[in-house]
C-alpha cells in the first residue's frame, strides 16, 4: 500500500524543459511545489564536464543520457490489421531520462511556427477547396493564433538566448531573416552563428534560384548572454557535440543552463528524482486530481497528494500516463470516438547529398542548430494545387556534427566494410554536404496511441501501442521535397548529388527524429481533443499537460519552440485557475 505524503500546492510529473519553467515560475509566486522525475538528477559541472562530454561511444552510441527500453518501452506496428510488437532498442526517436529531459540532448533548433500552421484546415480549403485534404486525415485547427503565441514565443526565446536573425519586426520585413515568418515584437536576443563554407554556397545558389535564406535560429548561441533568470550562457564552441550529449561550455540552451540554477534556490521547491509517477489518482467522482502515485529506485510506492497536477513528462509518455490514470476517453479508430491517442504524428526527412570535386568543408566545426535554412516551400508559402499534398518542408544546409565513429557518408553502392569503404571515407568526409528537407506530418485516422492488450511493463501495467505510418500526401510531400533540394545542391556546384526520398514503410529502427507529436491534444471540441485552448483537461479541471503531446498535427520544423511558448502560454492561464480554480473554458 502506498505511502501518504504531506500535501504540496504543485506536483509537477517530470523536470525536463517544460517542467522546470512551471516548477520555477509557480514556486517564485510562494507555491509549495515538488517535481517528480523518473530519471536521475544531471547537472552540467558533474554530468557533463569538458573532459567527459564529447565522448561519442559512450553518450552518441551507447545512449548515456537515453531512456533505457527497461525502464519503459513501446510496441509499435504500421497499421491497425497488424500485431504490434516491442521496441527492444530505441532507434527512430530516442527519449530522454532525467532532469533535463530531451532538451539535455538536443540539436538545439529552435523554430516559430508559421501563422498558416495554426490554422491549416481552415486555410488550405478556403485556398484549394475541401479535394485538397487527404483520405482518412484528422487535420485540425489550433485552438490558438500564432499572434495569440507570440509573446510567449519572445518569452522562451529570451529565455533560452537564441541566436537568429528576424525576418519580421512588426510587420516590417527585414533583410537577412526569414521572409515567411509571422510578425514579432523585437529581433532574437543574440545574433546569428558564423556559418562554414557549405553555408555560404547554399546561401549564394538559393540566392541565385530566387529563394530566401536566412541562417536557422539556434539555442547554440552566438555570444555570452545572461538570461531573465540570472541564469549566463557562454558563446558556442563549434565543437560539433549538442545532439545526443550534454553541453560542458554553458552554450547549449537547455533547463541545465537556463533554468536550474534559478530554480534550484527558491526554498519552496522540491525535486524527487530515480522516481516514476505511475497514475494520477482521481477523486470518487472523476473530475478531480487529488495527487499522483509514484514508485523510487526501492519499488517503494508512494502516494503525493497535490491541489494541482502537471503532467510535464516526454510527449508519448504524457498520453501513457493519461491512459493509465482514466483521464479522457481513449480513442478508438473503429468508431472514431474518444480522443486519447488520437492525432499521433511525426515527421518527414528527405533531401540531397552533395559531393564536390574540391572543397574542404570541415564538418567537424559545427554545432546542432548551425545552419542556413530557407521556408520557401514550408506551410502554404507555394502554390499547392499542382502538387496534390498538404504540408511543407524547411530546407536546411547544415552540419551537425562531423564525429568519428558516427559521421562518414559515401556514395551508394560504396562496401560497409573494407578498404574500399575506407578509401571512400578519406575522399567524401571533407568533400560531402547536404541540402534536407525537415517535413510535416499530418494527422489520420490510422495513426494513433493506445494501450497495448498483450505486453505489459516490470510494474504490471500495459505498454502503449503506437501504430503508425507515413501516408500517400506525406510521400508525395517528402520526394517533391528532395527534388527541390537536389536543385539547390547542383546549384551549389556539386559534381554529383544522390536523392534521399522517405524511407517507407515508416520503420522504428534507423533514427530519424525525435519529433513525436499529438496524442493529448488541444481542440476547441471536447470531442475531438483532450485539452482546451489553456492545455488544460476537458475531463479533470485541475490537469494541465504540456509538451508537443498537445500539437493537432506536426509542421515541417523542430517542435521545441513552439512547446516552449505553449508552456508559458498555459502558466499564465494557471495562474488565473488558482485565482478561481474550475475549467477556463466552459462547454
Amino acid at each position: 500500500m502506498a505511502r501518504r505524503l504531506p500535501r504540496k500546492d504543485v506536483v509537477i510529473v517530470g523536470l525536463g524543459w517544460t517542467g522546470s519553467i512551471l516548477a520555477l515560475e509557480l514556486a517564485r509566486t510562494g507555491l509549495d511545489v515538488v517535481a517528480i522525475e523518473r530519471g536521475p538528477w544531471r547537472d552540467t559541472a558533474s554530468d557533463f564536464n569538458i573532459g567527459t562530454a564529447p565522448d561519442e561511444l559512450r553518450y552518441g552510441v551507447r545512449h548515456d543520457v537515453f531512456l533505457r527500453p527497461k525502464q519503459e518501452t513501446l510496441t509499435m506496428r504500421n497499421n491497425p490489421s497488424q500485431t504490434a510488437l516491442p521496441i527492444r532498442k530505441w532507434g527512430s526517436f530516442l527519449p530522454g531520462n532525467g532532469v533535463g529531459g530531451a532538451g539535455v540532448h538536443w540539436n538545439g533548433q529552435t523554430w516559430r511556427f508559421l501563422p498558416d500552421d495554426f490554422r491549416i484546415r481552415a486555410h488550405m480549403i478556403e485556398r484549394y477547396g475541401e479535394g485538397i485534404m487527404p483520405e482518412g486525415n484528422h487535420i485540425q485547427d489550433w485552438p490558438v493564433s500564432y499572434e495569440d503565441l507570440e509573446p510567449y514565443y519572445d518569452k522562451f526565446e529570451y529565455v533560452a538566448g537564441i541566436s537568429g536573425k528576424a525576418g519580421n519586426i512588426k510587420g516590417a520585413k527585414q533583410s537577412g531573416g526569414n521572409f515567411f515568418e509571422g510578425a514579432r515584437e523585437r529581433d532574437y536576443p543574440t545574433p546569428p552563428m558564423t556559418q562554414g563554407y557549405a553555408q555560404t554556397l547554399f546561401t549564394k545558389a538559393a540566392g541565385d534560384l530566387g529563394l530566401h535564406p536566412f541562417p536557422r535560429p539556434s539555442a547554440n548561441i552566438s555570444l555570452a548572454y545572461t538570461n531573465p533568470y540570472g541564469c549566463s550562457m557562454a558563446p558556442c564552441t563549434y565543437c560539433g557535440f549538442c545532439e545526443r550529449f550534454g553541453c560542458a561550455n554553458y552554450s547549449k540552451a537547455s533547463p541545465q543552463t537556463c533554468v536550474l540554477p534559478a530554480l534550484v534556490r527558491e526554498p519552496t521547491f522540491e525535486a524527487r528524482t530515480d522516481s516514476e509517477v505511475t497514475r494520477v489518482n482521481l477523486a470518487k467522482d472523476g473530475k478531480t486530481a487529488t495527487g499522483v502515485t509514484y514508485v523510487d529506485l526501492n519499488g517503494e510506492e508512494w502516494e503525493q497528494p497535490a491541489d494541482l497536477v502537471l503532467v510535464c513528462a516526454y510527449s508519448l509518455f504524457n498520453v501513457r500516463l493519461l491512459l493509465l490514470s482514466g483521464i479522457g476517453k481513449p480513442y478508438d479508430p473503429a468508431t472514431g470516438e474518444g480522443t486519447v491517442g488520437r492525432n499521433y504524428a511525426y515527421q518527414t526527412g528527405s533531401g540531397s547529398t552533395a559531393f564536390f570535386e574540391d572543397a574542404k568543408f570541415n564538418p567537424f566545426a559545427a554545432a546542432g542548430s548551425l545552419g542556413v535554412a530557407l521556408d520557401d516551400y514550408n506551410s502554404d508559402n507555394f502554390d499547392h494545387g499542382p502538387h496534390g499534398f498538404v504540408g511543407g518542408a524547411s530546407i536546411t544546409c547544415a552540419y551537425t556534427n562531423g564525429r568519428p565513429i558516427q559521421y562518414h557518408p559515401v556514395p551508394r553502392g560504396t562496401p560497409t566494410w573494407g578498404s574500399q569503404w575506407k578509401k571512400a571515407v578519406k575522399e567524401t568526409y571533407q568533400r560531402v554536404t547536404n541540402v534536407g528537407a525537415q517535413g510535416s506530418v499530418m494527422s489520420y485516422r490510422n495513426n494513433y496511441l493506445d494501450l497495448d492488450p498483450t505486453y505489459k511493463d516490470p510494474l504490471g501495467r500495459p505498454l502503449m501501442r503506437m501504430t503508425f505510418d507515413y501516408q500517400d500526401n506525406e510521400k508525395k510531400m517528402a520526394n517533391w521535397m528532395a527534388d527541390r533540394c537536389d536543385e539547390i545542391a547542383k546549384a551549389m556546384g556539386a559534381k554529383t548529388t544522390q536523392v534521399n526520398r522517405l524511407n517507407v514503410p515508416w520503420n522504428v529502427v534507423p533514427y530519424q527524429t525525435t519529433h513525436n507529436t499529438g496524442g493529448a491534444i488541444m481542440g476547441a471540441d471536447p470531442k475531438t481533443s483532450v485539452l482546451n485552448r489553456y492545455l488544460q483537461s476537458w475531463d479533470v479541471s485541475n490537469v494541465f499537460v504540456m509538451g508537443a503531446s498537445a500539437f493537432p498535427q506536426n509542421a515541417g520544423y523542430n517542435p521545441t519552440g513552439t512547446v516552449g511558448a505553449l508552456t508559458y502560454w498555459s502558466l499564465d492561464a494557471i495562474k488565473k485557475y488558482l485565482k478561481s480554480p474550475g475549467p477556463l473554458v466552459q462547454t
